[in-house]
């Protein structure tokens, strides 16, 4: 018998999918506490769990047998990833559940600022009438701005267009071509910011979008631009709105989340009538709880029937003993494409992969899987896994390219990978330690010697002498250590890329301060 924990509510329609099989126990078991979850695991093959129940690495090391992870939603913050690879735990998500019911809601935001809905009605329930002060505008002709064009961004651009709207969208992924095709426009973010009249956000929460619309973008804005919110808190900063919609540099803002749930009475934007505010609805339909609980459960059974995974966040490929030798240069891919991601500009239209050595006489697509996962993981986030990652790049127009290469090469083994934007071509290579730990071994054709974990310095200059005191200097300054440092040049005196492995993060102003050294032409921050 195969026993499944459903350790927070799902919904009847998910869980008669469970028992309905007739090999499978299941026992819903709510509200568990850490210490009797613990407990309890030992037994189960599966748990299904929402965003109340935490997984963690205690969790897990008591899980015997457990096989399946399966979260009834898109985040993963509730589960620990890493101990459940180590443990050999699949973990699945179900990332397009709520898609329709937070495009509406967004759709709803944007209707609701526009015609001053609840305004009009809080003033009527208070014995008003008072037409004129509740003037409001037309959605038909105006800009509406998309910032994260993933499976929520589509179908409220699809939505707008229906209204008679224009739509831009930015997101770094999506290519101009695929962006015709669908009756859109792709653009930067600040040409976004400028000629919207409605802008939206629908990306992840990560350290690169965290407070990425704040004064700043704010001041590019035209004046009367509307603002809504129904991705995650923090990706607009709250003080900075209040203050322009004071300033009445825009007009009104709709918010279903915060950067603090449950939102303070303290909050700046609680007292503003311009700001809509709605406790996080944006997947509280009843068909969307009835959705994502259809969803886990029907990838759940089937992973435990052997019929397939989907979803996976952490599992890449299938065969056991083929994942045994592949597993840590799935590592390594997934690391070569998280730093491709971040050191190349513009909008990615193309990734090149040559693979050659000993891994040729495999099945080498859980590589390109993982690649494709860490080229997408930085913008993406939770939405993004090992299943989905190869057809989310296709969706947004990148082109994915496999060579095998049987040439005599330098090392055993080696993955090469070359990134095309519309401003840049850039190539990252790696091979594995004789310790089997990932390495970078060139970027851009200059050889290096790169471990890509932590937080990351890499740095174009003049291969000049002086710069690794100075840069020393200035990093020891702030107090940041230097972990590992390695070097490439061309020739001597010729250009050259550091890259430095450090013990804590670097702030945008040191950054800048780096760009200033003499002989530094560019630097970039990195995490792996």
């Amino acid at each position: 018998m195969i026993k499944i924990l459903v350790s927070d509510p799902l919904s009847d329609e998910g869980l008669k999918i469970l028992k309905d099989v007739k090999e499978f126990q299941v026992d819903v078991k709510t509200d568990l506490k850490p210490d009797t979850l613990k407990e309890a695991i030992k037994d189960y093959d599966a748990l299904i769990v929402r965003s109340a129940t935490k997984v963690t690495k205690n969790i897990l090391e008591a899980a015997a047998k457990l096989r399946v992870i399966g979260r009834a939603g898109v985040g993963l913050d509730n589960v620990d990833l890493e101990a459940a690879t180590q443990k050999g735990v699949i973990v699945m998500n179900t990332p397009a559940g709520n898609t329709i019911s937070t495009a509406e809601h967004t759709m709803s935001m944007i209707l609701s600022l526009s015609r001053n809905i609840p305004q009009a009605n809080s003033s009527m329930k208070s014995g008003e009438w008072k037409r004129s002060k509740f003037m409001g505008v037309e959605l038909y002709g105006k800009v509406l701005g998309i910032v994260g064009f993933g499976r929520i961004g589509r179908e409220v651009a699809k939505r707008a267009l229906s209204f008679g709207m224009k739509v831009l969208v930015f997101d770094p992924f999506l290519s101009r071509e695929v962006a015709q095709d669908l009756g859109i426009e792709a653009v930067g973010l600040n040409a976004l910011l400028k000629d919207a009249d409605y802008i939206t956000v629908h990306t992840p929460l990560t350290d690169e979008t965290k407070h990425m619309i704040s004064k700043d973008q704010f001041a590019i804005m035209k004046k009367g631009v509307r603002i809504v919110n129904c991705a995650r808190g923090g990706i607009i900063e709250e003080q900075a709105l209040a203050e322009a919609v004071k300033e009445g540099k825009v007009a009104g803002a709709a918010l279903d989340v915060f950067e603090q749930e449950p939102v303070s009475a303290d909050s700046p934007l609680v007292k503003l009538d311009k700001v809509i505010m709605t406790p996080h609805l944006g997947a509280s339909t009843e068909e969307a709880q009835v959705n994502v609980a259809v969803e886990v459960a029907e990838i759940v059974r089937d992973a435990l029937l052997g019929r397939g995974i989907r979803n996976a966040a952490n599992y890449p490929c299938l065969e056991a003993e083929a994942c045994k030798i592949l597993d840590p240069f799935i590592k390594l891919s997934e690391k070569l494409g998280k730093f491709a991601a971040q050191i190349a500009e513009g909008g990615f239209e193309e990734l090149n992969i040559i693979y050659s050595g000993d891994i040729l006489k495999y099945d080498l697509s859980p590589l390109t899987m993982a690649l494709a996962k860490g080229l997408l993981s930085p913008i993406l986030k939770e939405t993004v896994n090992f299943i989905n990652a190869t057809s989310l790049a296709k969706e947004r127009g990148i082109n994915i390219k496999e060579t095998k290469s049987s040439r005599d090469i330098e090392f055993v083994n080696l993955i090469q990978i070359e990134i095309k934007t519309d401003k840049e071509a850039r190539s990252v290579a790696g091979t594995l330690s004789a310790n089997k730990q990932p390495r970078i071994v060139k970027i851009d054709g200059y050889y290096v010697e790169v471990s890509p974990h932590g937080e990351m310095l890499m740095i174009k200059n003049w291969d000049k002498p002086g710069l690794i005191g100075s840069l020393g200097t200035l990093l020891g300054k702030h107090k940041i250590n230097i972990a590992a440092m390695t070097f490439g040049s061309e020739i001597k005196g010729g250009k050259a890329i550091s890259v430095l492995n450090i013990d804590s993060p670097v702030s945008t102003d040191i950054l800048k301060q780096i760009t200033q050294l003499e002989n530094v032409l560019a630097a970039k921050l990195i995490k792996i």
